[in-house]
């Protein structure tokens, strides 16, 4: 990686959790400053603008739960148990996998009617998680796990929104005790639908 990508990723990787805990409207180019010591003129040699940057923060911040996403499937071998993986990644809302939260949540939320180049990002990881979870599902009736009548996208969509519902609840609250029923809940749709 040449001297001008690192620095580059750097600031990326200094940005992302400040403008996840913070938010895009709220995080100053000074604040970015200060955690990369990085002057001004070099902050803006490496990004336009601060619109420019935050679209690069939530990339990465969407790579990283994506990554650890996928880190913790592959570890299992049946679509049952990547499945019930999947609800236990996100049971602690509270002591979340990427600093600041649900990227999809935070970001979601605050570009839905400000910035519509992060509402695409988020849109477009919001159907790959749940192109995720289908393909997790139309594997398992494949193999024979899961009763042939169960529609993956339909419970696809079902899942992901009572995690990211519950993500909210429980972040709200400073509790994990909604997500645990949550969790519950969709582990017992799932066993319904095992052969």
């Amino acid at each position: 990686m040449a001297k001008g990508e690192e620095t580059r990723q750097f600031i990326i990787e200094k940005a992302a959790p400040i403008f996840n805990t913070k938010g895009i409207a709220a995080t100053s180019m000074s604040d970015i400053m200060e955690a990369t010591k990085l002057s001004k003129g070099s902050m803006y040699v490496h990004f336009e603008n601060k619109d420019v940057l935050a679209c690069a923060a939530v990339d990465h911040n969407m790579k990283m739960l994506s990554d650890q996403i996928q880190r913790t499937l592959s570890r299992f071998k049946t679509s049952k148990e990547q499945l019930f993986a999947y609800i236990d990644f996100f049971s602690d809302p509270n002591h979340p996998p990427v600093v600041g939260g649900c990227p999809l949540l935070n970001f979601g939320m605050e570009a839905d009617d400000t910035n519509p180049a992060v509402k695409e990002k988020v849109n477009r990881a919001i159907k790959q998680g749940q192109e995720l979870l289908s393909g997790i599902i139309e594997k398992g009736i494949a193999n024979n796990e899961f009763k042939a009548d169960w529609n993956p996208a339909d419970f696809a969509t079902v899942l992901f929104a009572m995690l990211e519902g519950g993500h909210l609840m429980s972040r709200m609250s400073g509790k994990n005790d909604r997500m645990g029923v949550i969790g519950d809940s969709l582990k017992k749709m799932i066993e319904e639908k095992t052969v």
